[in-house]
C-alpha cells in the first residue's frame, strides 16, 4: 500500500547519507535510523518526474517492470505459510526503487546511477514467537540492484523476485540474511486486481498525489524456509502489491494502517486507513473486497468501520501501536477481529513501523469466518491517542 507511497518519497527517507550513492565511486552508505513517517513523507522536490493524474490501462508484462520516470516504486510480497506438521511462518519481502534525480547520470563511470534500491526482508516464526527484520541499500549500477520487465526480475544483490520471459508468474522469491532464508514459488490462479479508479489510487486532494496500484491478492505458494539450522518445506498463500508514484502524504495526514486479509471462504480484503493528524480516518482511505471468483468491488472510507483493540508498546523504543483491530463492513454483514500472530513484529529499520502476520476470526452474518493476512501500521506519535 501506501507505506511504499512515502518511504520511497525517499529522498528524505534515504536522506543525504546515501545521496552520493548515485554520483560517486564509493559504496552506498546506510542512512541513520529513527526517521519518522512525518519527516520521511514530506514530499521533497518532484520537479521533472511524472505524476499519476488520471487512470491509465495497465500493460503487461511492461508494468511488472520499472517506471523510472516516477520518483518512487515498490514490489511488495507477503505471505502466511505452514509445513506439514503445522508450523506457521510469515514473510515479507519489499524491494523499493527510489530515484535521486529525474535526469540520467553522466556515463563517465559505471558506478554512477540516479536510482537507489532499498530492500526490507522479514520472517515471523509463529511457533517460535520470533520476528526477524532486515534492510539493505544499493545503487542501481554495476549489477548490484535493478529491475527489468522481460524477463521479469527485480533484485537487490541476492534478494530477488524473478519471473519468466513473458510474465511475472510463476514468481520465484528468494532472500537470505545470515541463517534466515526463503526460497518460494508463487503462482497466479486469479486475475489481477486493479486498485482505486481503474488503477489510479488517489491519496489526498492534491492533483497527482496518487499512485498506480495493482495487486495479486491470493497466490498459492510453495517452497522452503530456513530458520537457523532448521529447514521447513512449506505451502500457503502470498499477496503481491505493486505501486509507482511521485507522491507524499497530504498536510493533514500523519500515517496509515493497512490490512491485507485472505478469508477461508475464498474472499480477500484490502483496506488502507489513512490517518489524519487529529486521529480520525481520512476520506481518501480506500480498499477492495475480492470475491472467491476474482470479482472485485471498491470499498470507500465510509463503508469500513475500524476500531483499535488495546495498545502494544515496543519494549525496545517505546513506540505505540494498536494491539489488534475490529473491522466491520456492514453492507457485507462482515465483522472481523484481527490479531497479530506474534505481538512484536516491529520493523526496527531506517523507518520504524509494525508489519506482520495476523490471524482473522469473526463472522459474515450468522456464519463463522476465519482467515489470515498481513497488517502494517506506522507508529503513532507520542501525543496522539490511538483511536
Amino acid at each position: 500500500m501506501t507505506k511504499r507511497l512515502v518511504w520511497s518519497s525517499g529522498l528524505l527517507v534515504v536522506g543525504l547519507a546515501i545521496l552520493l550513492t548515485g554520483y560517486c565511486n564509493r559504496p552506498p552508505l546506510k542512512p541513520p535510523g529513527n526517521i519518522t513517517v512525518g519527516s520521511a513523507l514530506g514530499g521533497g522536490d518532484d520537479a521533472g518526474y511524472q505524476r499519476a493524474y488520471e487512470p491509465r490501462p495497465l500493460q503487461f508484462p511492461a508494468d511488472h517492470g520499472p517506471h523510472p520516470d516516477f520518483r518512487n516504486e515498490w514490489w511488495y510480497v507477503t505471505g502466511n505459510l505452514a509445513d506439514a506438521a503445522g508450523r506457521q511462518l510469515g514473510y515479507q519481502l519489499t524491494l523499493f526503487r527510489i530515484a535521486l534525480s529525474p535526469i540520467p547520470p553522466a556515463v563517465d563511470s559505471a558506478w554512477r546511477a540516479n536510482q537507489v534500491y532499498m530492500g526490507h526482508f522479514a520472517l515471523t516464526d509463529v511457533s517460535g514467537n520470533r520476528h526477524y527484520g532486515f534492510e539493505r541499500f544499493s545503487r542501481g549500477a554495476m549489477g548490484l540492484a535493478g529491475a527489468q520487465a522481460t524477463p521479469f526480475r527485480v533484485w537487490l544483490e541476492d534478494w530477488a523476485l524473478t519471473g519468466v520471459e513473458s510474465d511475472a508468474f510463476p514468481l520465484q522469491v528468494h532472500a537470505q540474511e545470515g541463517d534466515i532464508a526463503i526460497d518460494l514459488t508463487l503462482n497466479a490462479t486469479r486475475p489481477v486486481v486493479v486498485q482505486g479508479d481503474r488503477g489510479l489510487s488517489q491519496k489526498s486532494a492534491e492533483p497527482g498525489n496518487a499512485s498506480y496500484y495493482y495487486s495479486y491478492t491470493r497466490l498459492p505458494t510453495q517452497g522452503v524456509v530456513r530458520v537457523g539450522d532448521q529447514r521447513f518445506t512449506v505451502s500457503g498463500a502470498s499477496w503481491l502489491d505493486r505501486e509507482w508514484s511521485t507522491s507524499a502524504l497530504g498536510p493533514d495526514q500523519s500515517g496509515w494502517d493497512w490490512f491485507a486479509l485472505q478469508l477461508d471462504d475464498g474472499r480477500d480484503l484490502m483496506f488502507y486507513r489513512l490517518r489524519r493528524k487529529d486521529g480520525g480516518m481520512d476520506p481518501f482511505s480506500r480498499g477492495v473486497l475480492v470475491a472467491a471468483g476474482g470479482q472485485a468491488r471498491l470499498l470507500r472510507w465510509d463503508e469500513v468501520d475500524l476500531q483499535p483493540l488495546g495498545e502494544w508498546t515496543s519494549p525496545k523504543n517505546g513506540d505505540r501501536y494498536p494491539a489488534g483491530w475490529r473491522l466491520r463492513v456492514s453492507a457485507e454483514k462482515l465483522d472481523l477481529t484481527i490479531t497479530p500472530k506474534v505481538a512484536d513484529q516491529e520493523m526496527r529499520l531506517t523507518v520504524r513501523y509494525w508489519e506482520g502476520a495476523v490471524a482473522v476470526t469473526g463472522h459474515t452474518g450468522d456464519k463463522p469466518t476465519h482467515g489470515q493476512g498481513y497488517l502494517e501500521m506506522t507508529r503513532y506519535e507520542p501525543s496522539a491517542a490511538i483511536h
